[in-house]
């Protein structure tokens, strides 16, 4: 008898093998590549606003810390949708400043970035696998700009009646009915963040990034993929390859962005950010990003830096353990790049 074939992944698994992906990066040029991929990677996103709100930013409360000075803010990304942040700015450094937007992934939210309790934020909490990102750029002499991604944290779902057991669930299948994606949507609220900095005034522009790990990393290779004011970036633990990783192993469904997988990978997606600096954090053991996967990714990633005249500017710091973000092997390569910068 015949085998049958009743596994949906199976079906997948041999459609991802007859994929020809006509925008990802062959040769020629890098910047006429990238002006045939950015356009066709901010339609599959989804749509954003027509017209910006105003911020309508709002502080909550100031405190002095060891490591300088920090502030919980809200602004308005969208009417109806408010995102929390927390601005941390450096001792004894004078403005203006480097910046880092700082993503947390799925965890109880923004506030591991300063290490307090999400409810008491009086409280100091311990934070595991270096996801002080906030603390992390303040003894570096850097600012951060820690923004709660939709979905986690203070902005979970607290108001549908009945609600998925998983956070993202209900926020991503909504977004997808009406046009959108939850990664085009949180992609939006670091552009708006990016809004906020620029009423500021204390910011450099030439030394601005995004950093995250898990659901933080994929945000930062889309925002850096698309929000030009972006100049450095620091994804930990997603840059992998699409097939080895969010379509063959169970992940959630807010890494998924409809037909993406028909036009590029990710590589391509990172490659849109050359030739600006970025260093590639993963782990020797995630299981969710596998290492080899994320090599295999990251050798066509700096064929397309080697390509823009950037090699030296595209690097991969692996740590020894599993999904977490490495610190002390990611900043040094990432403080040169802001050195030469």
């Amino acid at each position: 008898m015949a085998r049958l074939y009743l596994s949906p992944s199976e079906l997948h698994a041999r459609m991802m093998q007859d994929l020809k992906l006509p925008l990802a990066y062959r040769s020629g040029p890098v910047p006429a590549w990238q002006r045939r991929l950015r356009p066709k990677l901010r339609e599959l996103v989804g749509a954003w606003p027509a017209k910006r709100a105003p911020l309508k930013v709002r502080s909550f409360w100031k405190r002095e810390h060891p490591l300088g000075r920090i502030e919980k803010i809200a602004f308005q990304a969208e009417p109806y949708s408010d995102a929390l942040a927390y601005v941390c700015l450096p001792r004894d450094v004078k403005p203006p400043y480097t910046w880092f937007v700082c993503l947390q992934g799925h965890s109880t939210g923004m506030h591991n970035s300063i290490a307090v309790d999400r409810e008491d934020e009086s409280k100091p909490i311990e934070v595991q696998g270096d996801r002080d990102f906030g603390l992390g750029c303040m003894k570096r002499g850097i600012a951060a700009l820690c923004i709660e991604q939709r979905s986690f944290g203070l902005r979970r779902e607290q108001v549908q009646e009945r609600k998925a057991q998983h956070g993202c669930h209900d926020a991503t299948m909504h977004a997808l009915m009406l046009g959108r994606t939850l990664i085009g949507e949180r992609v939006f609220d670091v552009d708006r963040g990016l809004d906020y900095l620029e009423t500021r005034g204390d910011v450099n522009w030439k030394k601005v990034g995004v950093m995250g790990n898990s659901g933080g990393g994929t945000i930062s290779v889309f925002a850096a993929a698309l929000l030009p004011r972006l100049k450095f970036c620091m994804p930990s633990c997603y840059f992998c390859t699409f097939r080895g990783s969010i379509m063959s192993i169970g992940h959630c469904m807010d890494n998924y962005i409809p037909s993406l997988l028909l036009h590029a990978e990710m590589p391509d997606v990172m490659g849109l950010f050359a030739p600006k600096p970025v260093v590639v954090v993963a782990g020797l053991t995630d299981e969710i990003f596998p290492i080899k996967e994320v090599r295999s990714a990251f050798r066509d990633l700096k064929r397309i830096y080697k390509a823009a005249g950037a090699e030296r500017h595209c690097h991969l710091a692996i740590g020894p353990e599993g999904h977490r973000f490495y610190a002390e092997l990611a900043w040094p390569k990432m403080l040169q790049e802001l050195k030469s910068h």
